[in-house]
């Protein structure tokens, strides 16, 4: 499926819900407010919906939060959608906490790979910028679990300024065999007013520890990240530094959102209410002429280093991180 630039989009990221056992700072500090059950796409409407992105050459399907596990029956959710014609890989965002309970099940499920998301080694300042305690742990034993599964795990990391001085022990991960992704801080919702780390800053500190950390052909999934390697290091830290760093040319990407909008970009509220066709009655071919209608218009890139030009206003947790 090709937008009016010519990239193949064939990678969805679905959020099943906004909802977060976290209370992350930079995302939804005060959670994610009231949304009724019936505003939310149920699993049948999100797998129909895939079968269309499917037949429209979608092959890569990340399913995303808010925190996923945190709706019932996400791991049957997942087993549904291997099951669906033309995915070729589901794999998972989380924040880790749950993966202790249903970790197994999702091995089970089929899943093919999960990101584990924490941005500090230090449980204090966990704690300050999630509102929960135990995060590190509960990380630790998820990397662990998920690994003894045989599920391929990521690290993602949010370089924020105060957690700059934690940066070199998080990519001590990949060490172990994990890699490391640290992703730049985006200016949406609550982000526009947070102090982010300048990711080559970050590299300049690891280079401190790796001085042989070199960039590398990397491709780890359907992600954008740089990626660098060291001969100490048994796996690679990217960088995904879409503010400093442009990539949009390469974008491959759309976004359905828990309530069944289709976002082509970050940066702009337009799209298709895909929830609205599908209560509608509209048939398959309409719903997946909107569908290829609103990827062929994909912006040409985004404007997060214009933010006066953004007209994008919901959190990150009701799109889909």
């Amino acid at each position: 499926m090709f937008d009016k630039y010519s990239r193949n989009i064939n990678y969805l990221r679905l959020s099943i819900t906004d909802r977060c056992n976290l209370r992350c700072k930079y995302c939804m500090p005060d959670g994610c407010g009231m949304v009724g059950h019936e505003d939310i796409l149920s699993y049948e409407e999100f797998l129909r919906l895939v079968r269309l992105f499917t037949q429209a050459g979608v092959e890569h399907v990340r399913v995303t939060g808010g925190e996923p596990l945190v709706r019932k029956g996400a791991a049957e959710f997942v087993r549904a959608l291997k099951a669906v014609p033309g995915v070729k890989k589901v794999s998972l965002t989380t924040n880790g906490t749950l993966l202790g309970k249903y970790g197994e099940a999702l091995a089970a499920a089929g899943l093919d790979s999960v990101n584990i998301s924490l941005d500090t080694t230090d449980p204090a300042l966990a704690r300050e910028i999630t509102g929960s305690d135990g995060v590190v742990d509960a990380v630790r034993e998820s990397l662990a679990l998920m690994r003894s599964l045989g599920v391929p795990v990521k690290l993602n990391a949010v370089l924020l300024a105060e957690t700059a001085g934690t940066v070199p022990s998080l990519a001590r991960f990949a060490e172990e065999g994990v890699p490391v992704r640290f992703i730049e801080l985006m200016p949406m919702g609550v982000g526009k007013y947070g102090r982010g780390y300048d990711p080559d800053l970050a590299l300049e500190d690891l280079r401190r520890i790796w001085p042989d950390l070199h960039p590398v052909d990397a491709h780890i999934g359907s992600g954008p990240a740089k990626y660098y390697a060291s001969e100490a290091l048994a796996a690679p830290i990217g960088f995904i530094d879409a503010v400093s760093h442009r990539f949009c040319a390469s974008c491959n990407r759309v976004r359905l959102t828990s309530r069944g909008f289709l976002k082509p970009c970050l940066c702009f509220d337009e799209g298709a209410d895909l929830r609205a066709l599908l209560r509608s009655g509209a048939g398959d071919g309409d719903t997946l002429d909107a569908i290829k209608l609103t990827v062929f218009n994909k912006p040409r890139q985004h404007c997060f280093d214009t933010p006066q030009n953004m007209t994008e206003s919901r959190l990150m947790s009701q799109i889909g991180g």
